[in-house]
């Protein structure tokens, strides 16, 4: 964990910066969008975790990253992270949580929805970006999926541009 005294409580377009600091550490491929996570306690304004796309090894997800981070760090599996999350967790990240995955592979919403097992609801609030392009899923529906389980959905607006240009590095550009 990380305090942040550099970003004042409740900043969401500063807190949204970082995580497209973050987003442009991913390495640009044409087969994925580079996304940058930032999991806070709200109560704190501490950065508790963060991530970005293809931080970790495998075909692995900015929020998958740093939930994975964070669990690792308090020594809990990842599927229990929920039981270790302060009670203000929310998170930023770069776009909107993926719904679907290829095989194998756990949707960013459902990894958000798992951290609601622990005693204080896990993640209670999701920053996005920009909602997700329909370049590889059409129609991502992960923003109803977690506002129909009680998270709130908050579009941060102000960095749509750069956030799309970081997050298509790498792809065919018509």
């Amino acid at each position: 964990m990380e305090a942040s005294p550099e970003i004042a409580p409740l900043d969401h377009l500063e807190y949204m910066r970082l995580a497209l600091s973050f987003a442009e550490k991913s390495p640009p491929k044409p087969t994925n969008f580079r996304v940058g996570a930032v999991l806070v306690d709200e109560g704190t304004n501490q950065v508790l975790s963060t991530g970005f796309t293809l931080e970790l090894p495998g075909n692995t997800h900015a929020e998958q990253c740093a939930l994975r981070k964070y669990s690792s760090a308090k020594n809990v599996p990842e599927e229990a992270v929920g039981s270790v999350l302060p009670a203000q967790t929310v998170l930023y990240t770069t776009m909107e949580p993926c719904q679907t995955r290829s095989a194998g592979n756990i949707p960013c919403v459902e990894r958000i929805l798992g951290t609601r097992s622990g005693e204080d609801g896990g993640v209670k609030t999701v920053y996005v970006g920009v909602k997700e392009p329909d370049t590889f899923v059409v129609g991502n529906a992960g923003q109803s999926k977690l506002e129909q389980a009680g998270i709130v959905y908050i579009h941060v607006p102000g960095l749509e541009q750069e956030i799309l240009y970081t997050a298509t590095a790498g792809h065919q550009k018509s």
